[in-house]
């Protein structure tokens, strides 16, 4: 890194600057209390009940459990609730169309997986996971440290000079794997290695190996990359030691929606590509009248780099802390909001169709479950999230969403009843199994029209090795080949949905041995994330007395002005932001 003098990127500047024009707001209808106590009364009861429906949240300012309503007003889907200090209305899905639609593939599944002997009455107060939890952890999160190389002035987790410091041993992170190992019936498999910036830790190889070593197929990297631009040793260690994903943060296509790493992207993804590996998720940080404008042009970098980026997976923003209703007017987007602009800004490409709910994974893994065996459910809220599919056509340089060729719909009913079948017969034996997959990939073809399927990929028999091996390395073949678009709305205090948090499949570990949903984690850190933390965390003097040679300010990273001069007449710049193929139009607009 340049030694001359720079600054440490904290995003204050560039934020001011984004929202002095603000394009459009959210206007929040206003309900009475005698409407709200009506709408109570009638609403639907019990996951999955149509419009309105009641649920349970908490209230922003005393953290109390309260009755809410889900409703729908103008094709907009609203969450209300009463708390002492009155009313609280949010937006809950900007379309009603999307919400009833992914309510359709709701996948709920009992899986007994607490590890608290509590009865869970007062969720989301007492999490650990509880009884009352009805999802194993997809995808499991460990905190390796609160120590930052970044400053972001909105972020109130990271480590600030004097303020302690969390950092959990070797022996807590192994304790932590196998706590997830041990949920039953089906224990975790991914784990997400996160912070803080994780790359500050020196032990991060050793880390990832004890990852693998407690039987972690997938285990992804939660970094802001910085590191990694300039250390190309780490990328192959890190690569080496078994990083299948690094979930690196991209927040537009500018220097300043992308103030974290704009200028760091081009030399992060040489030393990827030189090493042959992880792939790249990029995760853009979504805000309304910030970046959502860009995220069309966010899809079409990841397809002009398919070779290493696996994935984008947008995450509207979760306001967590008190936060105005003027603000959150500004500010909030939904999945349906940003999958719009998706369709807008690739002139309908990528349409809101071509979305699904994350449940419909749980659909299919009910057939894997009944033909292999093998148990892997994910069974989130159908509002949580959503994904798709997008090849690239390479004869007619255009996108082709997954939708567009396979009728997803009636194949994955066609799986459901096959596995209702299968059930029926038992354990499966593999002359069964081989006359069954040749079976199913059979009618696969009435579902799949080659017509319209991109050409030069070969897509039917990536599918059909996914469906008939329905192993890890076939899926691996499949994301090779196509771009994963995925949506994550985590939850604040003002759209909490106790039903979502229920469902959650991202979860926190904690040195205490308790397991934590995502959104009460972050969402109720004074319960879980910093009084865990806190009670496990350095002093400042014992952590320094523990490193003697380490140096807050030798954490930060500087940009320089150099640097970036550097970077911007650089040949490697052009070829990753300037030189790529516009797939959806977008310089004609």
């Amino acid at each position: 890194m340049a030694e001359s003098v720079g600054e440490v990127p904290s995003g204050e500047k560039e934020f001011g600057e984004l929202t002095k024009r603000v394009r459009d707001i959210i206007k929040f209808p206003e309900i009475s209390e005698e409407e709200f106590e009506e709408m109570l009364r009638t609403a639907s009861r019990g996951y999955g009940g149509p419009l309105p429906h009641r649920t349970y949240s908490i209230c922003p300012e005393t953290r109390r459990v309260v009755p809410a309503v889900v409703w729908e007003k103008e094709g907009i889907v609203w969450i209300t609730k009463r708390c002492p200090e009155g009313m609280i209305t949010d937006v809950y899905y900007e379309s009603v169309e999307q919400y009833n639609r992914f309510l359709k593939w709701k996948f709920d599944f009992n899986l007994m997986s607490s590890n608290v002997d509590n009865s869970g009455l007062n969720c989301p107060l007492d999490c650990g996971l509880c009884p009352r939890h009805r999802s194993h952890t997809n995808l499991l999160n460990i905190v390796l440290t609160n120590r930052c190389n970044l400053s972001c002035w909105y972020c109130f987790f990271y480590a600030k000079e004097g303020q302690p410091i969390y950092e959990p041993t070797l022996e807590q992170i192994r304790m932590m794997l196998r706590n997830a190992k041990k949920e039953h019936p089906i224990g975790a498999n991914a784990v997400q290695l996160t912070g803080g910036e994780p790359t500050l830790r020196e032990d991060l190889i050793e880390i990832i190996k004890i990852a693998k070593e407690e039987g972690y197929d997938h285990v992804q990297l939660n970094t802001d990359g910085i590191k990694l631009a300039f250390e190309p040793d780490l990328v192959r260690k890190i690569r080496k030691a078994g990083v299948n994903t690094l979930y690196l943060s991209y927040d537009g296509m500018t220097p300043q929606t992308n103030w974290k790493n704009h200028w760091e992207i081009p030399l992060i993804f040489e030393n990827v590509r030189k090493a042959g590996g992880p792939g790249i998720v990029l995760v853009p940080t979504t805000i309304r009248n910030v970046n959502d404008h860009e995220l069309g042009a966010i899809i079409n970098f990841g397809l002009n780099h398919l070779d290493i980026v696996r994935g984008v997976n947008f995450q509207p923003i979760s306001l967590v802390g008190r936060v105005p209703k003027k603000e959150r007017q500004r500010f909030r987007i939904t999945i349906p909001g940003a999958i719009k602009r998706i369709e807008e800004q690739t002139n309908g490409a990528i349409a809101m169709d071509d979305w699904y709910p994350i449940p419909i994974a749980g659909h299919i893994a009910r057939f894997f479950e009944a033909f292999s065996g093998s148990r892997y459910y994910m069974t989130s809220h159908f509002g949580c999230g959503a994904a798709t599919y997008v090849f690239i056509d390479r004869e007619n340089k255009r996108v082709v969403p997954i939708s567009r060729f396979l009728d997803v719909e009636g194949f994955v009913e066609y799986l459901e009843s096959r596995a209702e079948e299968i059930e029926k017969w038992g354990s499966l034996g593999r002359l069964q199994k081989l006359k069954l997959g040749a079976e199913i990939f059979l009618k696969f073809k009435s579902f799949y029209d080659e017509k319209y399927a991109p050409k030069g990929v070969g897509v039917l028999e990536l599918i059909k090795n996914a469906f008939m091996h329905g192993n890890y390395d076939a899926l691996g073949k499949f994301h090779l080949n196509a771009l994963f678009l995925g949506m994550m709305h985590f939850m604040d205090e003002y759209n909490y949905d106790v039903e979502r948090v229920e469902r959650c499949v991202i979860h926190y570990a904690m040195p205490d041995g308790r397991i934590v949903p995502f959104c009460t984690f972050n969402v109720i850190p004074e319960l879980y994330r910093d009084k865990v933390q806190a009670q496990f965390s350095y002093t400042w003097e014992e952590w320094k007395a523990l490193h003697p040679d380490w140096d807050y300010k030798k954490d930060k990273y500087v940009r320089t002005k150099e640097f970036v001069e550097e970077m911007k007449n650089s040949e490697l710049y052009r070829k990753t932001y300037i030189e790529i193929e516009d797939y959806f139009g977008l310089s004609k607009e």
